[in-house]
């Protein structure tokens, strides 16, 4: 076998070309195209062209709301880690996590419930357009439904990704039928890296517009 040293700025150049290449025979919506691709290249599994759904406009909801300065809420530090924030920031928008914050840990040990869930809570008090990413609880995504219900928020989407078995399916389609645009990892699979992955391509997308 032969390989050779690249750049990281090649290798995923060379990445993308692949992946392009192996997708050309797909029909993809075109304005979904950029957002499966960072999932593939991310995960370097296809199964996401048949399992990522996305609800009618999900992809034009996310760009609009982000060229208008939205900010991002997401439910685990890695998923924060690897959203990029200078081109969050480019667009006017800042990201948040409360997982860490002493408020929402001592809430959700006073209440018996998960950090995750009570983060969407907090959520709901950021006087700005929203963009909620999802990648490992379900239990944020199952709180979140209760809270659009009941009017306490309404996201400009929400991209539900969590990964696992308990209540991971159940969450997600839950959702789904929520009537919100929606980027949806269908079944088990998902993860952090995922919801990262999906943010960072709609923020590469509009940043391209500006």
């Amino acid at each position: 076998m032969v390989w050779r040293k690249l750049p990281p700025l090649e290798i995923e150049k060379r990445s993308f070309e692949i992946i392009s290449r192996e997708l050309a025979q797909t029909a993809i919506p075109a304005e979904q195209l950029p957002v499966l691709k960072r999932v593939i290249h991310t995960t370097a599994d296809y199964d996401y062209v048949n399992n990522l759904y996305f609800s009618k406009g999900a992809v034009k909801a996310g760009l609009d709301a982000l060229l208008s300065g939205a900010h991002i809420v997401t439910d685990t530090r890695m998923a924060q880690a690897g959203i990029n924030q200078k081109a969050l920031g480019r667009l006017g928008g800042s990201l948040h996590c409360f997982m860490a914050d002493s408020d929402v840990a001592a809430a959700a040990k006073k209440r018996g419930i998960t950090r995750a869930a009570v983060s969407m809570e907090k959520a709901c008090t950021l006087n700005y357009s929203l963009l909620i990413a999802v990648g490992n609880a379900p239990t944020a995504l199952l709180r979140l439904s209760e809270l659009l219900e009941a009017g306490h928020i309404a996201p400009s989407l929400i991209i539900g990704v969590p990964v696992g078995f308990v209540n991971v399916v159940e969450s997600k389609e839950i959702i789904k039928k929520a009537g919100f645009p929606c980027i949806i990892a269908e079944g088990r699979k998902g993860g952090s890296t995922v919801a990262a992955a999906i943010c960072n391509a709609l923020l590469y997308e509009a940043v391209n517009q500006i």
